[in-house]
């Protein structure tokens, strides 16, 4: 806590006037937002999340069997972008995903792990702690799309089925609110993912502690910013990373209420803009994390710039808020990395 007081000292407060346009919005549902993105561009950006025969997704599926809960994430994508293409067959086979990940879930709603490529684990505390609201941030946010479009009956049982295990599961890392915010205070993207698992699932089932955890921990990310409103990750800038809170804020912030944060976002994108080369490519020069070698992934390699997140933070920014300079970059990323 002393780290993250300091921290919070250290940076100067991003003044407001740059930001009244995003706290001014009006009221959106994400459904609809999705459903706003250019053609072709929501299922290209989920094309790699429906489950495999076993119902693994991610690093999981890569692994071949069940490494741990985070990397299920990535079927409650693909129900996302199922539902609001209205496609419930595909919808079905991501939910498939979500049911693998509960047949692993233990009695003290955390989840089994076993070892991953790279020699680490999510068996121990904190890294359990992470993994499960890896998963939680992305099932919220799918049970709430589902309740925002037409098909929430098609859901219905499977949701209330659910539920409890999900409060098991937020129990789980709300008794971990410590341990997130000393292992991420470096790495602020996963502050705001926290805070998205809390929220969205704290919105999903009624229940205030987990919304209230979820502004703690909105507050302590906003604080881990540069005088610029750049997010930092691991005390500097991150072209790939910046985006990644960018991304995780502003879904979190289409369901929950946070003003605050939402006015955050125009000085995150606009540096975030200077890194997009006119040939679409992501400029890493200076990352303190992604493609230039400095970390590496799960599966040993070298970390990437996530692409994805930067496609997808930009058509979610640049239709939320009409940005133009936001939705040509969106696709001058999504030319480069995808030949679309």
């Amino acid at each position: 806590m002393k780290l993250i007081l300091s921290l919070s000292l250290a940076f100067v407060v991003i003044p407001l006037l740059c930001c009244s346009r995003a706290a001014e919005r009006p009221f959106l549902r994400e459904y609809d937002v999705l459903r706003s993105f250019p053609p072709g561009r929501l299922a290209a950006l989920a094309s790699g999340d429906v489950p495999d025969a076993k119902g693994l997704t991610g690093s999981n599926r890569e692994n071949g069997s069940w490494l741990e809960a985070g990397p299920q994430r990535g079927s409650c994508r693909g129900v996302v972008a199922a539902v609001a293409a209205g496609d419930l067959e595909r919808a079905d086979r991501c939910w498939r995903g979500i049911e693998v990940a509960f047949a692993h879930q233990r009695a003290d709603g955390g989840f089994e792990a076993e070892t991953r490529a790279n020699g680490d684990s999510a068996r121990p505390y904190g890294a359990a702690v992470e993994t499960a609201f890896f998963f939680l941030q992305e099932l919220g946010r799918a049970v709430l799309v589902i309740r925002q479009s037409p098909h929430e009956a098609h859901f219905k049982q499977r949701i209330e089925e659910l539920e409890p295990k999900m409060r098991r599961a937020c129990d789980f890392i709300l008794g971990g609110y410590d341990t997130i915010l000393a292992n991420s205070s470096k790495a602020v993207n996963r502050i705001f993912i926290a805070a998205k698992a809390f929220g969205l699932c704290g919105k999903v089932l009624g229940d205030e502690r987990y919304l209230e955890a979820c502004r703690k921990l909105v507050a302590v990310g906003l604080n881990l910013r540069d005088k610029e409103g750049v997010f930092i990750e691991h005390g500097g800038r991150d072209s790939s990373y910046n985006v990644v809170s960018i991304l995780f804020g502003q879904v979190l912030a289409l369901h929950v209420p946070l003003p605050e944060l939402e006015a955050a976002f125009p000085a995150a994108v606009a540096w975030q803009l200077t890194k997009i080369k006119e040939s679409g490519e992501v400029d890493v020069t200076g990352n303190t994390r992604t493609g230039v070698g400095k970390e590496k992934s799960y599966t040993g390699q070298p970390k990437n710039v996530n692409t994805n997140e930067v496609i997808y933070a930009l058509t979610l920014y640049g239709t939320i808020h009409h940005d133009a300079a936001a939705l040509a970059a969106a696709d001058r990323v999504f030319k480069f990395y995808r030949g679309h």
